[in-house]
């Protein structure tokens, strides 16, 4: 009689098949383990990147989602005149995107101007390069503008000029981010942590 259809022969086969299933069950588990977001999930509701004829600071032309396909993009809407929250936040997204080291290639920040009388394409190139590489200024017509505001519920307003014609632009500071598929999948704000903001870069990069 062979081990196998003996008693003790099929106890001891069955326990091994039963220990291998476990094992072939916890690696399946680990690989399927949820991910932790430290920003918000808000992929159901989240529209994706859509640029809305915006032209880029660095190249002077036009831009399309599609120019930053494998990118996990950032974009916060701003403008270069903001005395604080805008700086304050681009320097925290810089300073996340430089903690990622090697990956940091791997991301962009879209700094998207709600003052396109003021920021031209000089400005805003000189403005983004001061915070990170992978920073890249969007400009686009105040009616572009409007478009892309009322696609991520941005809320923003001119202040009285002064006598020099200068103003301040109340806005809202929150940050955006889209996968390497331009799909909407978190959001932050000018308080999120920049540790926060790495990490979830970090995982971004790393799904297929």
């Amino acid at each position: 009689m062979s081990s196998l259809r003996s008693p003790a022969g099929l106890r001891r086969t069955l326990a091994a098949v039963a220990l291998g299933l476990l094992l072939s069950l916890s690696v399946g588990a680990c690989g399927r383990k949820a991910l932790h977001w430290d920003m918000s999930n808000v992929s159901d509701v989240l529209a994706n990147l859509d640029l809305f004829g915006m032209v880029s600071a660095d190249t002077g032309k036009p831009v399309h989602a599609s120019d930053f396909r494998g990118k996990v993009v950032v974009a916060y809407f701003g403008y270069t005149h903001c005395p604080d929250v805008c700086p304050l936040t681009m320097s925290h997204l810089a300073s996340a995107v430089a903690d990622l080291g090697p990956l940091a290639g791997d991301v962009r920040i879209l700094f998207i101007s709600v003052d396109p009388a003021r920021d031209t394409l000089p400005i805003l190139k000189a403005y983004t390069k001061a915070f990170s590489p992978q920073a890249v200024g969007l400009r686009g017509s105040m009616s572009d503008v409007i478009a892309a505001t009322k696609r991520y519920h941005v809320a923003f307003s001119y202040g009285e000029k002064d006598r020099y014609g200068n103003y301040v632009v109340n806005h809202s500071a929150a940050i955006y981010v889209f996968d390497k598929h331009g799909k909407g999948t978190l959001i932050g704000s000018d308080l999120t942590r920049t540790e926060a903001i790495a990490h979830d870069l970090r995982q971004l990069i790393g799904q297929s």
